[in-house]
C-alpha cells in the first residue's frame, strides 16, 4: 500500500523479529505497571484490548470488508479502563456511554478514510465497502454513523456526564460544528479534498470532546 510502504516494517528500516522483541517488552513492562499501580481488572481491559487488534481485528481485516465494526471495540476498551483504574465501576451507565462514542466514532472515522485510499486498500489485498457500494452510497453510509456519533456525544448532556453549563454549550457547539461540515461532505461531489478534510475534521471532534470531558472533570476537581 502507498500509505503505509514507508512505515518501519515495509520499508525495511526495522526486522519483524525485532518488532516482536519490541512488542513483547511493551505488554510486559505495561502488564506488570498495570497490575502493581492499578487493578486486576484494568490488566483484564488491557489485555483485551490487545488481544482484540491483533488476534481478531489485524486478522478480519484480511477477509472481512465489516472488520472495522467488531474491531472498534480497541476504542472503546482504553477509556474504560481508565475509568476502572480510578476506582470507578465497570457498569456506570455514564463510562458505558462513554465508551460507546468511541467505538461508533471510529466507523465513519475509517469510513472516511476508505473513501480517500479505497484503491490502496484493494492493492493491498483487503476487501473494502468500495467494492460493493458506490462512491455516493458509501458517503450516505458514513453521513448516517457521523449523525449517531453527534447524538450519542450530545447524550452526555443528558446523563450527568457534563458538570458545567460552560462544557455543555462547548459540546453542542461543537456537535453542530460537526454536523453543519457533514452536511457538506454528504452533498459533496466525491473529491477526494472533501474527504481529507472531513477526515481531518471528524478527528479534531474527537479531540475535542476528549478536552471538553477532561477539562469538565478538572474544573469539578478543583472546585470541589
Amino acid at each position: 500500500m502507498d500509505r503505509t510502504k514507508n512505515r518501519p516494517i515495509p520499508s525495511g528500516t526495522v526486522t519483524p523479529s525485532a518488532v516482536l522483541i519490541i512488542a513483547a517488552s511493551f505488554l510486559l513492562l505495561g502488564s506488570a505497571t498495570l497490575l502493581i499501580k492499578s487493578t486486576v481488572l484494568t490488566l483484564g481491559i488491557g489485555l483485551l484490548t490487545f488481544f482484540w487488534y491483533n488476534a481478531v481485528y489485524t486478522p478480519m481485516k484480511k477477509v472481512f470488508s465489516l472488520a472495522i465494526i467488531p474491531g472498534s471495540l480497541v476504542g472503546a476498551l482504553p477509556p474504560l479502563a481508565g475509568w476502572v483504574a480510578a476506582g470507578g465501576d465497570v457498569f456506570d451507565p455514564k463510562i458505558m456511554l462513554i465508551a460507546t462514542f468511541f467505538f461508533i466514532w471510529q466507523i465513519p472515522h475509517f469510513w472516511i478514510l476508505l473513501l480517500v485510499y479505497g484503491k490502496d486498500y484493494d492493492k493491498g489485498g483487503f476487501p473494502t465497502l468500495t467494492n460493493i457500494f458506490s462512491s455516493r452510497q458509501l458517503i450516505n453510509i458514513t453521513f448516517c454513523w457521523i449523525i449517531l456519533t453527534i447524538v450519542i456525544a450530545l447524550s452526555f448532556n443528558f446523563f450527568g456526564i457534563m458538570n458545567y453549563n460552560v462544557t455543555s454549550i462547548f459540546l453542542v457547539l461543537l456537535c453542530g460544528w460537526l454536523l453543519y461540515h457533514s452536511l457538506i461532505f454528504l452533498r459533496s461531489g466525491g473529491d477526494n479534498k472533501g474527504f481529507k478534510n472531513m477526515f481531518i475534521r471528524i478527528n479534531i471532534f474527537a479531540l475535542l470532546i476528549i478536552t471538553s470531558l477532561s477539562l469538565d472533570k478538572l474544573i469539578k476537581l478543583f472546585l470541589e
